[in-house]
């Protein structure tokens, strides 16, 4: 046998340390007993119920505090600009609201994930994932959340499911200790806007040097946009033995799972961090202009980018982000009771004292209670990026009506009059607390209605719309030919718009849509920003320009 055929070993991910900080749950539902010279942990059912709820409750209204110190670092930095501070100077104050356990800090309370690492000697003796599922059941259905789950019912017809599963639960199994077993999870929830930021990309060795690969990133990354709510935690994943693999590790790492890898590789094949890559690509995002949201230069939080063994004829790139709703949580079960990562539940320490000579500017005060033309005309005034504070009537509609409403059109009858008198905020809320005007109610993302702008427009509808995220460009070209607007709402803060703006709620149309339906609201200092306008101007269009080589050059330069 030669030396390169020795047999080596190594976990792909070795995840290293565990140094979270836990909080005990229980020390109810273990128990361990001895067996041919081994421990062995025996788990009732009832812990992994118990867990799964308390962990779906705390990722809907706290976050770690690491991501908080983040977001008063952008208050605190002299170099942000003045709309990166206010959206993270929101994004703390929504962070207080979903703290208090009644409002979750976003509408979108998302897909429920549990990956699971059972070590040999935890004994369940049932389907965990039908007891991890049950917990999730009650989480949902207890809590003022949001039902997201779609049954296929045939290829074409879907039904929600009324209580949030199935969710994707994943389970492994692992060595262990035979003297301590133990039960890891890491549990999360996605919504679709971060989740629909997972990109694949199938390249070759060639963007396999320095240069290429940060033009690569430079293009990518960009394309992001801000539809997921940045500030972003972003993770690139470069290799990986199948592309499903890369997207998990891109996945993990954007959750912070795999901040304890190593720096360095080996000829086993596991995966490392390339810090000085993690450098290089955070700089370049901090250069694009788009900033949280609405420019400057806080586009991400942090980067993180894993390189992993690959087939020699393939070379699978992954991105993926997790959102300003950060919603993930480590737990795991031992011979001394259930644990749950301990996230902050008390931000208001994150927040600063004084708030307006932070956020400076001006805003502009529209009045959504005169008729269009005259909004349309005061907008017009200003230029893109002009902060707004939007107080009167909106009326509410996302996927589903936009579809019932263009078949309307399609057959010849005439855009609900409601779509010419209001703008139309693309939302679908959590459900409302008893005592409250609103469940959660932020922004969905503005994309996914872009094919419908100009029919809408053309019929004498959709005049003004609101919602998160950059918008393509037949959305521009519609609204400079019929004097359309395009407003960008603050991605993430769907607590803090419930309880601090939306004052009344009513269905209008289609209430068998659930979320869905058209709704009618009225708003009060509800935050905005210009985005598209009726000259053709776009803000996200002055941020396309190529900056990696610049970037690359001032990396060499600093070292």
């Amino acid at each position: 046998m030669t030396a390169a055929e020795t047999f080596r070993y190594s976990d792909l991910l070795p995840i290293g340390a565990d140094d979270t900080p836990y909080r005990l749950l229980t020390t109810e539902g273990v128990s361990t007993f001895e067996h041919n010279g081994r421990t062995f942990l025996q788990v009732d059912p009832e812990a992994l119920r118990l867990l799964t709820e308390t962990a779906i409750h705390d990722i809907s209204h706290y976050l770690r505090p690491a991501h908080l110190r983040q977001l008063r670092k952008i208050i605190d930095d002299p170099e942000s600009s003045g709309n990166d501070r206010f959206v993270a100077l929101d994004l703390l104050k929504n962070l207080n609201i979903s703290a208090g356990g009644v409002l979750p800090m976003c509408q979108d309370t998302g897909t429920a994930i549990v990956m699971g690492k059972k070590s040999e000697g935890v004994l369940t003796g049932v389907d965990d994932a039908e007891w991890l599922s049950r917990g999730i059941f009650d989480a949902y259905t207890k809590l003022n959340l949001r039902y997201s789950q779609l049954a296929p019912i045939t290829m074409w017809e879907e039904k929600n499911t009324g209580s949030n599963l199935p969710a994707q639960i994943e389970l492994y199994s692992t060595e262990g200790d035979a003297d301590n077993p133990v039960y890891k999870f890491l549990f999360m929830a996605k919504g679709g806007g971060s989740a629909n930021k997972s990109f694949l990309y199938q390249e070759t060795k060639a963007v396999l040097n320095p240069e290429r690969m940060l033009e690569f990133l430079d293009e990518k990354i960009r394309s992001l946009g801000t539809a997921a709510c940045p500030p972003y935690h972003l993770a690139v994943v470069i290799g990986g033995t199948s592309a499903e693999f890369a997207l998990k590790t891109a996945k993990y790492a954007s959750a912070h799972y795999l901040d304890n890898l190593p720096t360095e590789g080996s000829i086993t094949g596991h995966a490392f961090r390339d810090l000085e890559l993690e450098e290089e690509v955070f700089q370049l995002t901090r250069e694009f202009g788009i900033g949280a949201q609405f420019g400057g230069k806080y586009f991400c939080h942090d980067v993180r980018v894993v390189r992993l063994p690959r087939h020699g004829a393939s070379c699978p790139v992954a991105i993926a982000v997790s959102c300003s709703a950060d919603r993930q949580a480590l737990a795991k079960i031992t011979k001394d009771g259930i644990f749950l990562e301990q996230l902050e539940t008390e931000p208001a320490q994150y927040l600063p004292e004084q708030t307006d000579e932070i956020l400076g500017g001006d805003v502009v005060k529209i009045d959504l209670n005169r008729p269009m033309d005259e909004i349309r005309a005061e907008l017009s005034k200003y230029p893109v990026k002009t902060r707004l504070s939007l107080t009167g009537p909106l009326v509410v509609a996302r996927d589903i009506a936009h579809a019932k409403i263009k078949d309307l059109l399609d057959a010849g009858q005439p855009m609900p009059q409601y779509l010419k008198d209001m703008a139309v905020y693309y939302a679908g809320p959590a459900k409302t607390p008893e005592g409250y005007a609103s469940g959660s109610f932020g922004p969905t993302t503005a994309g996914r209605m872009d094919s419908y702008v100009d029919q809408f427009q053309a019929a004498g509808g959709s005049m003004i719309m609101l919602a998160k995220g950059n918008r393509s460009a037949q959305v521009t070209k519609a609204c400079n030919e019929h004097g359309g607007f395009y407003l960008g709402s603050i991605g993430g803060p769907a607590a803090r718009l419930a309880l601090d703006c939306i004052k009344n709620v009513e269905v209008l149309e289609y209430p068998e849509l659930g979320m869905e339906a058209v709704w009618k609201i009225e708003v009060e200092d509800f935050p905005a920003f210009i985005v598209v306008d009726d000259k053709g101007n776009d803000f996200f269009a002055e941020t396309s320009k190529p900056i990696a080589l610049r970037v690359r050059t001032r990396s060499k330069e600093r070292v």
